[in-house]
């Protein structure tokens, strides 16, 4: 569901992607590549592909590049119970596509560790600038513990990018074959779906 024309000329022409577009001059060993050799190389290095797709998720861009099916435009009452099911299914995929970015690089990650780092700050302003020495294994012991809290609040939070990955990968397949079937009844066609440009770089 991801429109690799979108994606080869999203590299070429928008900022957003400039390390991606520095990696594929890289491999392709010259400067300002066309589209079209833009695709060739998402084609043959699927890890140039990748790289594009987490740094949408970083940006909260989504990569399925397929819009709801308009079920007014369905005469046929089987077209539109299962357009209805696969809207439902994308709008499902939308809410957790953000579950696909590595756990390491996610922004929760980020805040757990800014937070320790201001309760560390804390700790040592308590304990040096108030001159609080008698107190200091009572501050010690309160930001170990807010430590243990954290490690056990990541541990959770990485199980539950790991669930949703595996939910999003799953389901991702569903959609793909529920669109193919839809097409060839001739409910749909997988081409008019399909999201030439995002609007967050227009």
């Amino acid at each position: 569901m991801i429109h690799l024309e979108r994606v080869a000329n999203e590299i070429k022409e928008v900022g957003l992607y400039n390390l991606i577009l520095q990696d594929v001059e890289a491999i392709l060993k010259k400067r300002k590549p066309t589209q079209q050799e833009i695709l060739e190389v998402l084609k043959s290095n699927p890890e140039i592909l990748e790289e594009y797709k987490q740094t949408n998720v970083e940006y909260n861009i989504s990569n399925i590049h397929i819009r709801d099916i308009d079920i007014n435009a369905l005469k046929d009452e089987e077209c539109k119970e299962k357009a209805k099911e696969v809207n439902k299914k994308l709008k499902l995929l939308r809410e957790i596509e953000k579950y696909t970015l590595d756990f390491e690089h996610s922004s929760t990650l980020v805040i757990i560790f800014s937070v320790e780092f201001f309760v560390l700050f804390s700790v040592q302003y308590f304990i040096v600038l108030l001159d609080l020495k008698e107190w200091q294994w009572w501050i010690y012991g309160l930001f170990l513990s807010s430590v243990v809290i954290a490690w056990i609040y990541a541990k959770k939070e990485k199980k539950k990018f790991e669930e949703n990955s595996k939910l999003f990968e799953k389901e991702y397949r569903v959609v793909q074959k529920m669109l193919a079937e839809l097409e060839e009844k001739g409910c749909i066609r997988k081409d008019d779906l399909i999201i030439r440009e995002c609007e967050e770089h227009v």
